[in-house]
């Protein structure tokens, strides 16, 4: 049999239930790892792991990615199941508010910097604690180009994916040489969760891209799983932009 290049690793992916965070589980398990994934809907969980080949290669925990059992119980989950932790992926991310931010909510604000940003810190520490302090291993931070740059009716969730950037330069600093850390900024992806941006007007919003098309969670899943390999073991504290070249328009 060939080998594959995360043969024997283990992953945990939040909000992996669909989008980009199940394109990045599918693409670790394509490459040989095994992965819990975590989101807040037991069934399309259930359904994620089913496509992923069962439990031999998938298991899954439901709960919300910034409650602190919820992480804790996804962490001893995958121990008791794969005995290791290699990789996280911080997937999970909210942008309950639009509009200006001096109008923001603040209840609003501060729940999205909460599940974006210190639930990332959260989940970093804890599975450090569980296995990679002794051990090792990877951690990729999803952001957003948002968080680059001003992004007009979008600036809450813009901040909070700038601190998800800060985030990753600081663990990155702190958890060398043994744990890598990095981040992806993609542009607008093809998700039920950035439905809102291209709905209805989706040639409008690609025809501003350089590439001309919108991005597929696939085109994530596949610079994440760059990251987390040996393929990347000279990178750390970097944000990689994945965008179809919208930033060099000038857009966000």
């Amino acid at each position: 049999m060939t080998s594959k290049r995360f043969d024997g690793k283990v992953a945990i992916v939040t909000g992996a239930s669909r989008g980009i965070g199940l394109a990045v589980a599918e693409r670790l398990v394509a490459d040989g790892a095994r992965v819990c994934l975590t989101a807040r809907k037991p069934g399309p969980l259930a359904e994620a792991v089913e496509s992923l080949g069962g439990p031999d290669n998938a298991i899954f925990v439901a709960g919300a990615a910034d409650d602190a059992e919820h992480q804790d119980e996804a962490v001893a989950t995958t121990m008791d199941a794969f005995g290791r932790i290699d990789f996280l992926v911080n997937n999970t991310g909210i942008n309950p508010t639009y509009g200006r931010m001096i109008d923001v909510d603040l209840g609003a604000a501060e729940k999205t910097f909460r599940v974006n940003v210190i639930s990332s810190i959260a989940w970093a520490q804890k599975v450090y604690r569980a296995w990679m302090e002794a051990n090792g291993g990877a951690i990729v931070n999803v952001a957003s180009v948002a968080g680059l740059k001003p992004a007009p009716g979008i600036g809450v969730y813009g901040a909070s994916k700038s601190g998800v950037i800060h985030v990753t330069q600081e663990l990155a600093l702190e958890l060398g040489p043994e744990i890598r850390v990095n981040a992806v900024a993609p542009a607008v992806v093809k998700t039920k969760f950035a439905t809102a941006l291209f709905e209805g007007r989706e040639d409008e919003v690609a025809a501003t891209y350089p590439l001309k098309r919108l991005g597929a969670p696939e085109d994530i899943g596949s610079v994440v799983a760059f990251l987390l390999s040996e393929d990347a073991a000279w990178v750390t504290g970097q944000t990689i932009t994945i965008d179809g070249g919208l930033t060099l328009t000038g857009g966000v």
